[in-house]
Order: C-alpha cells, then structure tokens, then sequence
C-alpha cells in the first residue's frame, strides 16, 4: 500500500470515528425516561466487592472444589513422555 492510500485510509477511520463521537450525545442520558427508576449509587468499596472481589473469590472456589473433587486415575492423565534428543542427520 501507497503512502496516498495509507493517508486515504487513515483520514477515512479518523473521520468515522469522529463523527460516530459526535453523534453519541451522552447529554441524553441525563434525561430520564417514564418508568425510569434508578436506585441508589455505589460507593467504591461496594463497587470494587461487586466486580473485583466477588469474581475473584468465586473462581477460588471453582477452581478449589475442582481440585479437590478430581477423580481421575493417575494412570488416565496426560503426561508427556520423556524426550531425547533426535540424531543428528549426516549431511
């Protein structure tokens, strides 16, 4: 590719992104709408137990009960067998 069309193309994704942004308008938001029933805010903590915290602790207690609940043989797992190194080949 050109350096014209790398700067056609450059342009084009910059001015699609532009007016994209300039479409959204999030002064909208502040407008509310019938039915609309928003409760209380979070606070920080709150927010960070929620989605930090919580998942957090959620996949600890997956992953602990599949350890412990594991009932596979040792003779069923995959192992990877030892290697040795490959002969070299005469040239």
């Amino acid at each position: 590719m050109d350096k014209k069309n790398a700067l056609r193309a450059g342009a084009l994704a910059a001015g699609t992104t532009l007016m994209m942004l300039l479409m959204s308008s999030p002064a909208l938001a502040l407008t509310r709408d019938d039915g609309d029933d928003p409760g209380t805010g979070l606070s920080v903590i709150e927010t960070l137990g929620w989605f930090v915290f919580a998942p957090l602790v959620l996949f600890g207690v997956i992953t602990g009960l599949v350890l412990v609940l594991d009932k596979s043989h040792p003779s069923h797992r995959v192992t990877v067998p030892a290697t040795r190194p490959k002969a070299k080949a005469d040239a």
